[in-house]
Parts: structure tokens; C-alpha cells; sequence
């Protein structure tokens, strides 16, 4: 069993902060960071899956499910912002658990979240390709594969500033049209559509009370797409990532993660409010994004080449995101001793280029075994990424409740924590719960069963290998 105190215990953002001594350079503002959190979590899944889950949990199911995603999000984020401030390092997720549960458990998240992202950069390539045949049909998925995959190596390696900008004008695209869909599709239910040519268009919410009644495939339904909700919010824990590179980190950290949940929550839920109200529940997302839809239905011009523009900067976003948290995690697991120490190099810019390289090449491995192998090593790694998203928040949940009752053991004020997450020890524990009860859920869908077949033995693998690897060296180190 790991200790649960393993180093010790302190609070260096209560005091001036001090030198990186890993030279990465903390260059990005709360406004990068938020930025960074929108950009992990506004995808596909919102501007082309949402309309799945309308259909699933029908209208009134699809907000209830998205209100509960957003609830779970500011619990995981509380709990973040107390450990991002405890520990303002680069691939703080690994080092939250390696401080207040073990370094094995910090070693499995690293890799978790690693190759969660990794999958998921492959994943965004592939899409964004197959989205530019609309305009380029003679043009190669492979070749679009490659441009983008230079454009945002490029991004990531000249600083993390740079890196931060790219990422804050992208996601400005992709809020910019979530804002136009509330404000043109809410004007349109209360009877405002000038541009429409049609001859009826649904006033406020009457397409939620269905012919089925307010949930047309029972609550069932509801409770099964909050499940598939949780991962739809995956990404906002990337302000915890980016803490080693944050100026005035006890600051900034809660001021991002306050913007974040509140902007994600009014995003996401009036979203897929003005979709739901406006689309009946047995039409959306079957042949299109629900975005379009909304906005063809309100008369937006060129509806369908807007969208796909917005679809494909989403995409890229993502993936910009997921490379620098990727590269993140591998620096972290070197700078601990856990990975090959050439791993920690650093330009001069502050950028770990080699994690980086790395880290590009494993999403491009996983773009070729969407095609070589899809049934089986492609099978395999989107199995576990979909467990590590959740496994992760259960982690940072875990750290939280470790580090506050260390903490206070140790002899520590509460009161003098710069940020402390409220409502101790329920909000980790509540949040530990739902996620568990999400990934129990998962075992009763046949859909997503081979979560748990991959992921539980892929954890159980990077236990064993840390122990047999690693687990005598700590022993030596503790005994000194």
C-alpha cells in the first residue's frame, strides 16, 4: 500500500514564489488559462454529438444531464484549485497524486492522461482531414493529417506563450459561435427570425413537452447520457497542467477556474437548451451538426461552411491543447526520475521539445492504427482513453483529500490556505462517487464496456511495472 505522505507536505505559493529551477517559464495570464480549459473541452462532442444526446435523453433529459456534468466539474475543480496552488508545477496531475497518495498512483495518472490525449490528438488530425474534403475533395485526408500536425508542433514549440495565444484566439472562434447560437436561436423562440423562411419555428420551449411526454425514453435515458456527459466536460482540468507556467499562480489559478466553470455552464447548458428547444428531440443530429440546423433554421447564410470552419478550428484546438498537456506529462515524469531523463530538455524558451517530439509521434501513431488496425490496437487505445478521463478526475479528487488531512495533520491552518476547497471533506468525496458510479455505469452499456476490459488492466500494468521498476529505489530513498 502506498503512503499517503510520501514528501513532505508544504505551501509554496503562501510564499513569494521562487525561481523555477526546471526553467520553464511561467508566461501565461487567467485569461491563457481559461482559454487552454475552453479549448480541452468545447469539441466535437458539443458541436457534433450533442444532438445524440437530445435524442437520447430528450430535451428536458439533455439539460438535467448537462447540469449535472457542469455540477461534477466544479467539484473536481475545487478540489484542483487547492492542489494547483499547493503544487504550481508543470503535469500537476502527477505530481498531486506522487505528493498525497504515492508515487505509483502519480505514475499511472502521468500515463493515463498522456496517452488519453495522445489518442485523442490522432482522433482530431483524422476528423479535421475528412472535414476539409468539402472544399478540398481532391486533396488526401494524410495530407491535411500532416499540415495540421506541423501547425501545431509549430505552436507548441516556439514558447508557452505562444502556444497560449494560439490557443486563446482558437477557442474565441469556437465561443464566438456557441454566443451566436444563443443569442440567434434564443431570439427566434421568442418569435424573433427575421431571416427564416419558414413558415412555423418553435416559441420558447414547447418542443420539450414531446408526444412522449418531458422524458420520451424514461429517466433512464437521462441517467446513461449524463454518464457520456462526463467525458463531454473533459479538458477543463487542463488549467491544473499548465500551473507550472502560470504567473502569480495562487492568484490566477482560482480566478480561472471560477470563469471556467461558470462560462462552461452557461456554454454548454443554454447550448443545448436553444438546440433542444428549436430541434425536435427525434430529428437532431441525425444527418448534421445540430448547430447547423439551428442556424439554417433562423436563416443564417452559408450555415453549413461556417460550421464546418468553426468544427475544424474546434478540433485543432483540442488537439493543441491535448499536445501541450501531453508534453507537460512527460517532462513531469522525467523531472520525478520516472522517465528518461533526456525527457526534461529544455530549449531555450522553456519548452521540452524532445517530450514534445514524442508526444507527436505517439498521436500520430495512434492517427495509423485508426487505420491499420481499428478493431484492435485502435480499439484498445480509445478504450482507455475514455476510462482515463474519468480515473484522472478521481485522482485529482483522491490527492485533494489526502493532501487536506496531511496537511492539517502535519499541523497546517485551514485558514491560512490562499485557496481551500469548500465544504470539506464532501466535495471530494461527492466528486470520488459520481465519477466512480459513472465508470460503474459503463459495465451496462454495451457500447462502452471496453472501458473497463482495457482500461482496468492497462492500470493494473502500470502499477506492476512501477513496482518491479521503481518500487525498490523509493525503498532505499525512504530508509535513508
Amino acid at each position: 500500500m502506498e503512503s499517503s505522505t510520501p514528501l513532505k507536505l508544504d505551501h509554496p505559493a503562501d510564499a513569494p514564489p521562487a525561481p523555477l529551477e526546471t526553467g520553464l517559464r511561467r508566461s501565461m495570464g487567467p485569461r491563457h488559462l481559461i482559454m487552454i480549459a475552453m479549448g480541452g473541452v468545447i469539441g466535437s462532442g458539443l458541436f457534433l454529438s450533442s444532438g445524440y444526446t437530445i435524442s437520447q435523453a430528450g430535451p428536458l433529459g439533455a439539460v438535467i444531464a448537462y447540469l449535472v456534468g457542469a455540477f461534477v466539474v466544479y467539484l473536481v475543480m475545487a478540489c484542483l484549485g487547492e492542489l494547483a496552488i499547493a503544487y504550481p508545477v508543470s503535469g500537476a496531475f502527477h505530481i498531486y497524486a506522487s505528493r498525497s497518495i504515492g508515487p505509483a498512483t502519480g505514475f499511472t495518472t502521468a500515463w493515463l492522461y498522456w496517452l488519453c490525449w495522445a489518442v485523442a490528438i490522432g482522433s482530431e488530425f483524422t476528423a479535421s482531414g475528412l472535414l476539409m474534403q468539402r472544399w478540398f475533395p481532391g486533396v488526401e485526408v494524410w495530407v491535411w493529417c500532416l499540415v495540421f500536425a506541423a501547425m501545431l508542433f509549430g505552436f507548441n514549440a516556439l514558447s508557452s506563450k505562444f502556444f497560449g495565444e494560439s490557443e486563446f484566439w482558437f477557442s474565441i472562434i469556437k465561443v464566438g459561435a456557441i454566443i451566436a447560437l444563443i443569442v440567434f436561436g434564443g431570439a427566434a423562440l421568442f418569435g424573433f427570425h427575421p431571416l427564416s423562411d419558414k413558415d412555423h419555428h418553435p416559441f420558447l420551449f414547447e418542443n420539450f413537452n414531446t408526444s412522449a411526454g418531458l422524458f420520451p425514453n424514461g429517466f433512464s435515458g437521462v441517467l446513461v447520457t449524463a454518464l457520456a456527459v462526463f467525458y463531454a466536460f473533459s479538458g477543463s482540468e487542463l488549467i491544473g497542467v499548465a500551473a507550472g507556467e502560470t504567473k502569480d499562480p495562487a492568484r490566477n489559478i482560482p480566478k480561472a477556474m471560477r470563469s471556467t466553470v461558470i462560462r462552461l455552464l452557461i456554454f454548454f447548458v443554454g447550448a443545448i437548451a436553444v438546440i433542444a428547444a428549436t430541434v425536435p428531440y427525434d430529428q437532431v443530429g441525425l444527418d448534421e451538426s445540430p448547430f447547423v440546423t439551428v442556424f439554417s433554421s433562423v436563416g443564417i447564410p452559408f450555415a453549413a461552411d461556417i460550421m464546418n470552419f468553426v468544427i475544424i478550428t474546434a478540433l485543432l484546438s483540442a488537439g493543441n491543447s491535448g499536445l501541450f498537456s501531453c508534453a507537460r506529462m512527460l517532462y513531469s515524469l522525467a523531472d520525478e526520475g520516472h522517465a528518461p531523463k533526456a525527457l526534461k530538455r529544455l530549449t531555450r524558451r522553456g519548452i521540452p521539445l524532445l517530450a514534445l517530439s514524442v508526444s507527436m509521434v505517439g498521436g500520430l501513431a495512434s492517427l495509423i492504427s485508426s487505420v491499420a488496425a481499428p478493431e484492435t490496437v485502435y480499439l484498445a487505445l480509445v478504450s482507455v482513453a475514455g476510462f482515463a478521463v474519468v480515473g484522472v478526475w478521481m485522482s485529482i479528487t483522491a490527492s485533494h483529500f489526502f493532501h487536506r488531512r496531511a496537511f492539517v495533520r502535519n499541523g497546517g491552518r485551514v485558514a491560512d490556505l490562499s485557496y481551500k476547497a469548500p465544504f470539506f471533506p464532501v466535495v471530494p468525496i461527492l466528486a470520488f462517487g459520481l465519477c466512480l458510479l459513472s465508470l460503474v455505469g459503463i459495465a451496462s452499456d454495451p457500447a462502452q464496456v471496453a472501458a473497463l476490459y482495457f482500461g482496468i488492466p492497462f492500470v493494473a500494468a502500470c502499477y506492476l511495472y512501477f513496482h518491479f521498476r521503481y518500487g525498490r529505489t523509493i525503498k532505499v530513498k525512504q530508509s535513508v
